[in-house]
């Protein structure tokens, strides 16, 4: 009997841990979910010092999204290629203008993006053909896309950084926005402003 026993949980153990690395799986292939929190992933500090005073950030190496110093964080996964995110530039270019002429707004709400897939040289073709005003990162190998859940582009995620430095992701949703006002109004009231 206690043979039969012995069995049964060594059984119960293989398929546990073939259950929990199905679910490991399924939840790295799955965006951030709204209430939860942004996986954990770094970007380099940026060189010019333009984009290091946007984002608060100082020295070289790397940070994580929420060390940025604002209250909220918008994040556009994007690549170059995208009819989408071409055809959306223009409503994010407007939304960080809405943003920056407000003195209430400026310093409290960032934007940043990630080019999936693309490279140093892809994402400044993007920035320079766009006109983009805010720090882009290129994600060459996809690693920071693959952390995020292999978004399809452009993808927005809004995370809500707390006084004592959690986070909580406010907005993720694949697709454009629309109107740069009205998400931003969505956005302020996620957000608690």
């Amino acid at each position: 009997m206690p043979k039969k026993i012995i069995m049964i949980l060594c059984g119960m153990l293989v398929l546990g841990g073939f259950l929990a690395e199905a679910v490991r799986c399924m939840a790295a292939d799955a965006p951030p979910l709204e209430g939860g929190v942004l996986p954990n992933f770094n970007l380099p500090i940026p060189d010019q010092p333009s984009e290091r005073q946007y984002l608060g950030l100082d020295g070289k190496g790397t940070f994580k999204i929420p060390e940025v110093r604002a209250d909220v964080i918008i994040l556009e996964v994007f690549s170059m290629y995208c009819p989408f995110c071409q055809k959306e530039a223009p409503n994010v270019n407007e939304l960080y203008r809405i943003i920056d002429n407000n003195s209430d707004w400026k310093n409290r709400i960032k934007l940043i993006g990630i080019g999936a897939g693309n490279s140093p040289f892809e994402v400044d073709v993007f920035r320079k053909t766009y006109t983009i005003p805010f720090p882009l990162f290129p994600d060459n190998d996809f690693s920071c896309y693959d952390t995020l859940g292999k978004v399809r582009t452009p993808y927005f995620i809004v995370i809500k950084v707390n006084k004592d430095g959690s986070h909580k992701v406010i907005y993720s949703k694949v697709g454009t926005f629309g109107e740069p006002q009205g998400f931003l109004e969505l956005v302020l009231k996620e957000s608690g402003f």
